[in-house]
C-alpha cells in the first residue's frame, strides 16, 4: 500500500507545475539577486549591532538613531524579495523531480545545516548575549558544558527556542523555508488547478496598479491582524507563493522591465513619507510612548507599500541589469548558504570584543565589516574543499560516490535530522 502511495505522489501531474513545457532557462538575474540580497542581510546584521532603538543579541558602545532610517530603505523588502526568489526556485525544482524526492532532498538540504547551526554555530551568539547582559562570567568551554547539560540552571531567562535555550536565531529562514516547502506541497493540487492557473494568468495580464494595490492590501491586512513581531512568517509565505505562481509569467516580467522608472519614483516617494512618519511619530512607540492611532495605521500602510514596491523594484532592476554570465556567479552562488550560516556568529564574536577597545564608531564599524567578510570567506574556502563538511552548510558533495556510499550518506543524514523533524512537527 505504501509503495502505491509513493508511486502516485511520484508520477501524478497534480504535483507538477502546469506549464513545464514553457519552463524558462536558468534565470541569471535571480542568481545575482540572491547573492545581493544575502549580502544585504549580512550588512543588516552588522547594522543591528549599531542601531539605537532595535533589539539585538549584543550592541556596540556606539549607537546611532540615524542608521535606522538608512536601514529602513532596505528592511521592508529585503526578506520578501528572498522569499519570492525561493518560490521561483521551488517551481524550477518541482519541474525536474518527483514530489517525494523534493521533500526528502529539501529536508536534508535545509535541516542538516539547521541542526548543525543550532548546536554548533548559534551557541557562541548566546554566550556573547549572556555575557553582554551580565548573566554569566565564565569561559566558552564552561559555557558549552552547561549548554549541553539538561540540569543547568543558568538559562532560566533564555528558555525560548526549538528546545529550551536552543534556538535558531538568524537561521529562522532555513526553518521557515522547510515549513513553507511542506505547506506548498500540500497546496500543490490547488496551486496547479485550472482555477488558480486562470487567476494567476488574469493577475499577470491585469493592469499593474490593480495587482500592486491588491498585494499592498494583503500585506497591510496581515500586518494589522497578525501578532506583532510574528508578521514575517505569513508575509514570507505569501511572497513565496507569489514567486511560485508568477515566477514563470512572461507578462509579469515584461511589465517589470517596462516600468522600472515608475516603480523607482513610487518607491522613493513612499519611502520618504514613511521615514518622516517613522522619525516624527513611530519612534515614540518604540520608546514606550503612544501616538495617535491614525499615524500608527498610516505608518503600517506605508511600510506595506514599501514592501511591495521594493520587491517589484529590485526584481525589475535585476531583470534589466543582472542577466549577464560571469565566472564569479557560480562561486558566489555557492558561498551564499555558508556565509549566511556563519556571518551572525562572526559579527557578534568580533563585534563584542572589538567594541571594548573604544576605537571610535567609524573605525570599529569598518574593522567589523572587513573582519566579517574576511573570516566568512576564509571559512568558506575550507568548507568548499572538504566534502564531508559541505552538506552541513547546504552544499552538495563534489565527488561522485558509489551508490552504496550515497545510500549510507542519505541514511546518516536522515538519522541526524530526525529529532529535529519530530520537534518541528510536533
Amino acid at each position: 500500500m505504501f509503495s502505491v502511495f509513493l508511486k502516485y505522489f511520484s508520477e501524478s501531474q497534480v504535483f507538477k507545475p502546469d506549464d513545464i513545457s514553457n519552463m524558462p532557462t536558468r534565470r541569471l538575474d535571480l542568481d545575482w539577486l540572491r547573492i545581493v540580497l544575502f549580502g544585504l542581510l549580512i550588512l543588516h546584521h552588522i547594522g543591528m549591532f549599531y542601531v539605537a532603538n532595535w533589539g539585538f543579541h549584543a550592541k556596540s558602545q556606539y549607537r546611532y538613531e540615524w542608521l535606522e532610517s538608512l536601514m529602513l530603505l532596505v528592511e521592508p523588502w529585503r526578506m520578501p524579495a528572498i522569499w519570492i526568489i525561493s518560490g521561483i526556485a521551488i517551481r524550477f525544482v518541482l519541474a525536474k523531480v518527483s514530489i517525494v524526492r523534493f521533500v526528502s532532498l529539501r529536508t536534508l538540504r535545509l535541516l542538516l545545516p539547521l541542526a548543525f547551526g543550532i548546536f554548533i554555530i548559534v551557541p557562541p551568539q548566546l554566550f556573547i548575549e549572556m555575557t553582554a547582559n551580565g548573566d554569566i562570567s565564565m569561559n566558552y568551554w564552561q559555557f558549552m558544558q552547561a549548554f549541553y547539560n539538561e540540569q543547568s540552571t543558568i538559562f532560566e531567562n533564555y528558555q525560548a527556542g526549538i528546545w529550551p535555550h536552543i534556538d535558531v536565531n538568524h537561521l529562522w529562514y532555513l526553518r521557515s523555508l522547510w515549513y513553507y516547502s511542506l505547506y506548498l506541497v500540500i497546496l500543490l493540487p490547488l496551486l496547479n488547478s485550472k482555477l488558480l492557473v486562470a487567476i494567476k494568468t488574469w493577475l499577470g495580464n491585469s493592469h499593474g496598479i490593480f495587482t500592486i494595490s491588491l498585494l499592498i492590501i494583503l500585506v497591510f491586512s496581515i500586518q494589522l491582524i497578525w501578532i506583532t513581531g510574528e508578521t514575517r512568517y505569513p508575509i514570507g509565505f505569501l511572497f513565496l507563493l507569489l514567486g511560485y505562481l508568477l515566477g514563470w509569467q512572461r507578462t509579469f516580467w515584461r511589465k517589470l522591465h517596462l516600468n522600472l522608472t515608475p516603480l523607482s519614483v513610487c518607491y522613493i516617494i513612499i519611502s520618504m513619507c514613511f521615514l518622516v512618519l517613522y522619525n516624527v511619530y513611530y519612534l515614540e512607540i518604540i520608546k514606550g510612548r503612544s501616538i495617535p492611532l491614525v499615524f500608527e495605521v498610516l505608518s503600517l500602510f506605508l511600510y506595506s507599500a514599501m514592501r511591495v514596491f521594493g520587491v517589484l523594484l529590485i526584481l525589475s532592476l535585476g531583470y534589466c541589469f543582472l542577466r549577464t554570465r560571469s565566472s564569479k556567479l557560480t562561486y558566489f552562488n555557492e558561498a551564499v548558504y555558508p556565509l549566511y550560516i556563519l556571518h551572525q556568529t562572526v559579527i557578534l564574536l568580533v563585534g563584542y570584543y572589538l567594541t571594548q577597545l573604544s576605537l571610535g564608531g567609524a573605525i570599529e564599524a569598518l574593522i567589523l565589516i572587513m573582519s566579517t567578510v574576511i573570516v566568512c570567506f576564509a571559512l568558506f574556502e575550507v568548507i568548499r574543499r572538504v566534502d564531508i563538511i559541505r552538506p552541513f552548510f547546504g552544499l552538495k558533495m563534489q565527488k561522485q560516490y558509489q551508490k552504496n556510499t550515497r545510500f549510507l550518506g542519505y541514511c546518516a543524514g536522515i538519522l541526524l535530522v530526525s529529532p529535529l523533524v519530530l520537534q518541528l512537527i510536533f
